[in-house]
């Protein structure tokens, strides 16, 4: 019995790869995840109180080009259900022939129990813990479970200002 999500998206990859002969570097690659990070997400919340929420990026694969894939804000994400969606949309990408890799992420929070203060701080501390794995050339995240078009805005509103931030002037004294 396969214990995990991921593990399991394996043992299909295996059947297809023994199927259609592919090369084993392939699917040593394509059984490996190009990056998967984990982070520590500090909100403060309405009352002033801090609340600690974990959230994920996975790229899976870039072969192809950037990657791609949803952000979700749900109770049960975890880094293995990421991995696993972005391995799947790497392969969904290059099934239909979209010049795009597999990428997904996510939140561990049920956003219906947050208000939309909280919920604006908890999109833009994510893209704080996580613009460096993302860009138009690396890594394009998208809506997901429980993430909507403000909450979008609010994510490329906060990347923008981080991005913008690189370069500093030279003061003479």
């Amino acid at each position: 019995m396969v214990d995990s999500l991921f593990e399991q998206a394996l043992v299909t990859l295996d059947v297809a790869a023994d199927r259609l002969q592919l090369d084993t570097e392939v699917i040593s690659r394509l059984k490996n995840p190009r990056s998967a990070v984990e982070v520590s997400i500090p909100v403060r919340m309405d009352d002033g109180s801090q609340k600690i929420f974990k959230g994920y990026r996975v790229r899976h694969n870039v072969t192809r080009g950037p990657a791609k894939g949803g952000i979700r804000f749900h109770p049960n994400v975890s880094m293995d259900e990421v991995k696993t969606l972005a391995f799947w949309m790497t392969i969904k990408c290059a099934v239909v022939g979209i010049p795009l890799g597999g990428g997904k992420g996510g939140v561990c929070v049920n956003p219906k129990l947050l208000s939309k203060m909280e919920v604006e701080r908890l999109s833009r501390g994510y893209i704080q813990h996580v613009y460096d794995a993302i860009g138009p050339k690396k890594d394009i995240p998208a809506p997901d479970v429980y993430t909507n078009p403000m909450i979008m805005g609010w994510m490329m509103d906060e990347y923008s200002k981080i991005r913008r931030a690189a370069i500093t002037k030279k003061t003479h004294e």
